[in-house]
């Protein structure tokens, strides 16, 4: 599967739980519903975290991939 287009992408590089997921709450939080947010995590939680933020927002966790050291993420905001 291709990874979804995104309005946003946020770099959340070299940050460790619990700032990614706050950065893209925060993200998230001044998008329209529906919006897509590209998020580009080095911290290897990431993915697990996520897949939680989503089912306890809402949120759509559209794609997911890792490539070359980073996690990537696709977002929909509800």
């Amino acid at each position: 599967m291709t990874a979804p287009q995104a309005q946003l992408s946020v770099d959340l590089s070299g940050l460790n739980c619990p700032l990614p997921i706050l950065r893209a709450k925060k993200a998230l939080a001044d998008l329209p519903s529906g919006t897509v947010l590209h998020l580009i995590c080095t911290d290897p939680g990431t993915p697990s975290d996520f897949a939680a933020f989503c089912e306890q927002t809402g949120h759509s966790l559209l794609h997911q991939e890792q490539a070359d050291g980073k996690f990537l993420f696709w977002l929909q905001r509800r």
